[in-house]
């Protein structure tokens, strides 16, 4: 029988699942309408919409600094993938749906769902920059940024970043490949081979004890001072929403190219992994244009950081930390190491994400072994969260015999293989004693 969350549970690192009751307050909008947030900042479809034109208008140009985007022709697109024998592993039944996976963890350059919003920023302000100084030519050729004039001109400028890992693998890599100067503010819970792969790429990596709040708060502060340096703020910044809600339109094309219908009796039910939750909120509010309350998004998050769920279950405006709940903000999954939700990623989804769960590392390691094992497929820890909701909601009485669950695979691609390995021997490990 379902149980709502409470901070009890929090406090204690029990995993457990929130619905959350604002939500209802919008199922009456209509598919497509404009959302509002009052006096909040707050993205529209139109800037969506413009996010994914330049994304498009771009193509040529990562084409041609990246080989491997050569194939999808400079197009930063993932697989929409069924996988009936993980589903029949996971014991989520027939009658409670089908079970897709939106492999963003294979997304190729980053290897991870922050191609989309780091890509989409970099490339804003990059367009800036090329229409200040006439670097795109009469014929608005954006491979002429690849020319050595342009990379001259755009080497004069800094992009930097604070992450846990994967955003910073992101905007670094980018930044990099377009001549920039790119700075990367680490956390203590990013992986040693993150930094090492950024720093082969000429990226300068500044590294902190403290956790991902501090590395951000670090990296805004230098940023300040610096006459020609962009901060993409993974907190506060509306281009990285941007660039994330575009998957939304490509998710909606892989639907329909898969004949699943979408509405009041097939509802699409999407799992997405939650750090800061800016990947997460910008996809989810992209679904909620799209599919309107059709679609119910949940986020899952370490037991020990569960800071979106916190922040949900608050009254508005009360951003509380892990930290006050005495728990340690450590865990495998290193993306999802956060003490605090980003204030304007919890405004968008106050009244938009259905619900929120909380997963152990221990189920982590398991249903990354069993990802592989029944789908062929290499994610992270982190990109092994989502996979409990399904579980969740049918112990909930929550499935619908035609809905359409898709896990959002946000990592892994890139693991090296003695990390991968040693991760998916502790996930056998944990199969075997059960």
């Amino acid at each position: 029988m379902f149980k709502q969350a409470t901070l009890e549970d929090l406090k204690s690192a029990r995993p457990c699942l929130w619905l959350n009751p604002a939500v209802s307050q919008t199922l009456a909008r209509p598919v497509g309408s404009e959302p509002a947030l009052g006096a909040t900042m707050e993205p529209r479809l139109a800037d969506v919409q413009a996010a994914r034109a330049r994304m498009q208008r771009f193509a040529p140009l990562l084409a041609t600094v990246f080989g491997e985007l050569q194939a999808t022709h400079g197009q930063i697109i993932s697989p929409l993938l069924r996988v009936a024998p993980l589903q029949e592993a996971l014991g989520l039944r027939p009658q409670q749906g089908q079970l897709w996976i939106k492999a963003d963890h294979s997304l190729p350059v980053a290897g991870s769902v922050k191609a989309r919003g780091g890509f989409h920023e970099v490339l804003q302000w990059t367009e800036q920059l090329a229409r200040q100084h006439g670097l795109l030519g009469a014929q608005d050729d954006v491979r002429l940024l690849a020319s050595p004039a342009a990379r001259q001109l755009l080497g004069a400028h800094q992009i930097a970043v604070g992450s846990t890992g994967n955003l910073g693998l992101s905007i670094g890599l980018m930044s990099a490949a377009l001549g920039f100067q790119a700075t990367v503010h680490m956390s203590h819970d990013a992986k040693a081979w993150k930094k090492q792969l950024l720093r082969e790429h000429g990226v300068k990596v500044i590294e902190y004890k403290g956790d991902y709040a501090l590395a951000v708060a670090q990296g805004r502060e230098q940023a300040l001072g610096m006459a020609r340096c962009h901060f993409v703020d993974d907190e506060r910044s509306q281009s990285l929403l941007l660039g994330y809600a575009c998957a939304a339109f490509e998710l909606q094309d892989q639907l329909k190219a898969q004949q699943l219908v979408v509405d009041a009796d097939h509802p699409l039910m999407v799992y997405l992994p939650c750090g800061v939750g800016g990947a997460p909120a910008g996809i989810a509010w992209g679904l909620d244009l799209v599919f309107g309350p059709h679609v119910r998004c949940y986020f899952a998050e370490p037991c020990q950081s569960p800071c979106f769920m916190l922040n949900m279950m608050s009254p508005a405006g009360h951003n509380t930390s892990v930290y006050a709940l005495g728990l340690s903000n450590r865990t495998l999954a290193d993306g999802l190491a956060v003490a605090q939700a980003s204030e304007l990623a919890a405004a968008l989804m106050r009244h938009r994400l259905a619900g929120c769960f909380t997963v152990q590392d221990d189920a982590l390691l398991t249903i990354l072994a069993q990802v592989h094992d029944h789908a062929g497929l290499r994610i992270e820890p982190s990109a092994a969260a989502g996979f409990v909701g399904p579980g969740l909601l049918g112990d909930a009485g929550l499935n619908h015999p035609r809905g359409t669950h898709v896990v959002w695979t946000t990592g892994g691609s890139r693991l090296p293989d003695s990390e991968f390995q040693a991760l998916l021997e502790q996930g056998h490990d944990l199969l075997s004693a059960r």
